[in-house]
């Protein structure tokens, strides 16, 4: 009996143990605060619940039974298989293994938009206020969560949140809003005909998370392409600088007489009439302080710009590019050359093999100047696919030995020359050979600062327009690095893209392939901002809608709904005859 009784004893002894655990699990959750009392209560309640199964399992000789063999196997198991099915979620969950096989990888963001989210220096959220939940536009928002951490997203509805939809000044279903600290701005309004586009969506993200802006001009007064909506207008080039938090605004040389200080970048895009000496001058001046220029020159027109050009080591060809293999690839004539060839430069980085085209366009001879780095960023198919036309009146375009140049052509190039200060360079007791001199016209070809910029110099020569730049004055040693540079020379160097045609930037032409991303790129590269992301836009899915003509539409009527079941009906008889 005592023996009973001292078993009954431990037994109710050991059930103070699981007490123990509740009570201290009560005053953690209760008071918030894993402190003393809640950690003694746990551990003395854990310790004691397992002597008891130790000495429950002692007395009984629980473990040498059969069925607590089977019982620890079947628990280990069903353990094991948890703790896998856990791994297996966390690496989902940590890594994504994704594949897009669309042809437009519409399920997968573009390079630019990746770059951008992962970059992030600071939170991004999303907010969609709508009712309902697009599958399409989730998975979208949930590409861009997948590269950061920092970018969120959320669904609201304005009935059950109207104060939140207030702080935004919501006024309709489906508006989008982008948030970033204080800053907030509207993408678009999705609905059932227009889901959440990447592209807006990055142009704003873009525009939110980058603070400067850089200033763009226009020339104007040549003939060039206009910048409002109208007939071979570049006004969609216009707007995709303004989703990339571009300004702009036109510029008539003819009026102010040199560019402007704030110009980050200055285009001159498909002008029909030269330029006057003096805006020549005033862009050559501007490139000597380190500016940035975008030439895009179409055939059969002379901007007066070869003094400009012979500086950097190009040449505009007069003849006309010609290339056949697009007409029979993607139905283009053989004066839209089709370009699927890039140079190793930033502005064409992930282009790959993708097309990009270019109506009438000119090609562009290359030659190598001191001081300038050029690298070809637009190349045809060699010959016979390709070859420069010297006979732009004929009506039947074909290679003339001798007259014509064989493929592959440059259709545009991208430049680079270092602005060194004049007070840095090292006398010398000769004049240095300046690339391609121009007798009539100032040598600029040296990096060093122009003398007509209306800072003044360091030291001033005072021949006003034969002087060689490449020659130092003999009066003074070599300075030191540390002596101060004229506030409009400061730039690490100027930067020139040329391209031998505008047409591509044009309204209708500017969306297709990849002609947009070549302008936007070089715009961008040009404005020497290393944080903007270079790489190709967001793509958009492609239609592959199939417009039947009547014809074709009756005889597809009846092919489904009168031949084809003749046919299965005549195969049915035939196999029922065979059988009888």
């Amino acid at each position: 009996m005592k023996i009973v009784a001292k078993k009954k004893l431990w037994k109710y002894l050991f059930l103070l143990g699981p007490f123990l655990i509740a009570v201290g699990l009560t005053v953690g959750l209760v008071s918030e605060q894993w402190g003393l009392i809640s950690l003694a209560f746990l551990i003395t309640g854990i310790v004691i619940s397992g002597l008891g199964i130790i000495w429950q399992s002692y007395q009984t000789n629980w473990w040498n039974r059969r069925s607590t063999q089977a019982g620890t196997n079947a628990l280990v198991a069903t353990l094991a298989v948890l703790a896998i099915l856990g791994l297996i979620n966390f690496l989902g969950t940590r890594y994504h293994l994704r594949s897009d096989l669309t042809e437009a990888q519409l399920f997968t963001l573009a390079p630019q938009s990746r770059e951008l989210v992962r970059v992030l220096a600071q939170p991004v959220k999303v907010w969609v206020f709508d009712i309902n939940q697009n599958p399409q536009d989730r998975e979208l928002l949930e590409n861009y969560q997948r590269q950061s951490s920092k970018f969120k997203y959320e669904y609201i509805n304005p009935e059950t949140r109207p104060g939140l939809a207030e702080k935004f000044s919501v006024k309709n279903y489906g508006e989008v809003y982008l948030e970033s600290g204080d800053k907030r701005q509207l993408v678009q309004t999705i609905n059932e005909n227009e889901r959440l586009s990447e592209i807006r969506l990055t142009s704003r993200l873009q525009q939110l998370t980058n603070s400067s802006t850089a200033k763009v001009y226009l020339l104007q007064g040549h003939g060039e392409r206009q910048l409002s909506p109208g007939k071979d207008a570049i006004s969609q080039a216009v707007q995709g600088l303004g989703d990339k938090n571009f300004t702009t605004s036109p510029l008539n040389l003819g009026e102010t007489s040199k560019v402007p200080q704030d110009a980050a970048v200055v285009i001159v895009a498909g002008p029909k009439r030269g330029l006057f000496e003096g805006e020549v001058k005033a862009l050559q001046e501007y490139l000597n302080r380190g500016g940035n220029l975008l030439l895009m020159i179409d055939p059969n027109t002379d901007p007066k710009l070869n003094s400009l050009l012979q500086e950097w080591g190009v040449r505009l060809d007069n003849r006309l590019a010609v290339d056949v293999s697009g007409e029979s690839v993607i139905g283009l004539g053989p004066a839209t050359p089709l370009v699927t060839e890039y140079g190793q430069h930033p502005i064409t980085k992930d282009f790959g093999n993708g097309n990009s085209f270019y109506p009438i366009a000119r090609p562009l001879e290359i030659t190598s100047v001191p001081g300038v780095q050029a690298t070809p960023l637009l190349r045809t198919k060699p010959y016979p696919n390709s070859w420069a036309e010297s006979d732009l009146q004929s009506e039947k375009l074909e290679f003339n030995e001798g007259k014509d140049m064989k493929g592959p052509l440059t259709l545009g190039v991208a430049l680079t020359r270092k602005q060194t200060p004049k007070s840095t360079s090292t006398p010398q007791a000769s004049p240095t050979p300046s690339p391609l001199p121009s007798p009539t016209t100032q040598n600029k070809t040296s990096p060093t600062p122009s003398p007509s910029s209306k800072t003044p110099q360091a030291l001033p020569s005072p021949s006003p327009t034969t002087q060689s730049k490449a020659s130092p004055t003999p009066l003074s040693p070599p300075s030191p690095p540390s002596l101060p540079t004229p506030s409009s020379q400061t730039a690490a160097e100027s930067r020139l893209v040329v391209l031998g045609n505008s047409d591509f930037a044009t309204d209708g032409l500017f969306q297709q392939q990849l002609n947009g991303d070549v302008f936007l790129n070089s715009v961008t590269w040009l404005s020497q901002q290393d944080r903007q992301p270079l790489s190709i836009r967001p793509k958009e899915p492609k239609n592959r809608r199939i417009i039947l003509t009547t014809t074709q539409g009756n005889f597809l009527i009846l092919s489904s709904l009168l031949v084809l079941p003749l046919i299965g009906l005549a195969a049915a008889v035939i196999i029922w005859w065979k059988r009888r």
